[in-house]
């Protein structure tokens, strides 16, 4: 996932440094060859590789890399579809499998199987027909605490669903708003997962009654609200519970100094969405065969490897590697829900349309 993240860049508190735009022409060059060497990434805020492997790719393969970053995975994948005419670019990374088939809908991508495709784990391969997409990572959407809060009030913290609604963790979740967040999205889906179509606007309801708190997306909600992270320790945050990531414990022991033995935050583990990312070739790219040694290049083992430590998300090629960190202090979960990528498509919109009038209203 992003995730994701994320699903997740920890940009705020935790020092991971986000890629920029990179990559320009000689002074003598003209436009055309320079858009011609030129490949343009177009993703949420949490993509991230290393310099080195990066590096790598553009000189095996003769392109320069631009990423240009649009929020959360929510908003960027809307925007790429008001702009899917004239694209921002020509690969299109970050669209989960909560926000898929709006993007396959709206004609976003056009086909093209990558290379190492043979080498996805089957239980993450979709869209076998056309190969518009190429899954790229996975990851789980979790409640995360904060472990010192639980600590002094002597409060086990939740492990369920069911644990959020009960007057104990009264005003301490934030989460993020369903209709503009990809992890707050996915967590609204779990929760229709768990419950069904007649019991998710019930638990809603009570979930509301109980003092959740809603903000717009993963960065407020984490960095600035979730007392138990880097960002909201500094940000003087008062919410132990957030809706992040399985893995957002691994970020905070590694990008602490000093490092700590244990992770200051943990996983309700009964609270999980297993989440999916992909990339895809954006209709009417400027740099279409650019697109495509870029796509080939999310699947080799070099990035499947970097990822997990750039985008804290687990890999989804055969054979690549889990950081120890991630095993430690953030391994996925047991039993996470997961919805049919079908049941997501008809329900979606108005699930996030009642989910607005309920929580919002």
């Amino acid at each position: 996932m992003s995730i994701t993240k994320k699903a997740t860049v920890f940009a705020v508190g935790l020092g991971l440094v986000t890629l920029s735009a990179c990559g320009s022409s000689d002074s003598g060059s003209d436009n055309s060859e320079a858009e011609s060497k030129t490949v343009t990434l177009v993703s949420h805020n949490s993509w991230a590789v290393s310099k080195g492997v990066l590096a790598a790719f553009e000189k095996q393969s003769g392109y320069k890399v631009k990423v240009l970053e649009d929020g959360d995975a929510g908003q960027a994948v809307n925007k790429a579809i008001l702009t899917k005419d004239n694209p921002q670019g020509d690969v299109f990374f970050g669209v989960d499998n909560t926000l898929l088939s709006r993007a396959l809908d709206n004609d976003l991508f056009q086909s093209y199987e990558a290379k190492g495709s043979d080498q996805i784990l089957p239980e993450f391969r979709v869209d076998q027909d056309k190969h518009r997409v190429t899954p790229v990572d996975t990851g789980d959407i979790c409640v995360n605490y904060d472990k010192a809060y639980f600590s002094e009030h002597e409060l086990a913290p939740p492990t369920s669903y069911d644990d959020l609604i009960k007057p104990a963790y009264k005003n301490l979740l934030v989460t993020e708003n369903a209709s503009t967040s990809s992890p707050g999205l996915g967590f609204l889906l779990g929760t229709a997962a768990k419950y069904g179509d007649d019991g998710w606007q019930d638990y809603w309801k009570k979930l509301k009654a109980n003092g959740v708190k809603v903000v717009d997306g993963w960065e407020q909600a984490y960095n600035e609200e979730f007392s138990g992270s880097a960002g909201g320790k500094k940000a003087k945050a008062d919410r132990p519970l957030v809706v992040s990531y399985a893995s957002s414990p691994p970020a905070e022991v590694i990008y602490a100094d000093p490092k700590p033995t244990s992770a200051p935050t943990g996983v309700a583990d009964g609270t999980c969405f297993r989440q999916v990312e992909y990339a895809g070739l954006l209709n009417n790219a400027g740099n279409t065969e650019g697109g495509k040694a870029l796509l080939d290049f999310l699947l080799t083992k070099t990035f499947q490897d970097d990822m997990p430590l750039n985008m804290f998300v687990y890999p989804v090629r055969e054979g690549a590697q889990v950081p120890e960190e991630f095993t430690e202090y953030g391994p996925q979960a047991k039993n996470p829900e997961t919805l049919d990528p079908a049941k997501i498509a008809d329900n979606r919109d108005d699930w996030v349309k009642s989910w607005t009038s309920l929580v919002l209203k």
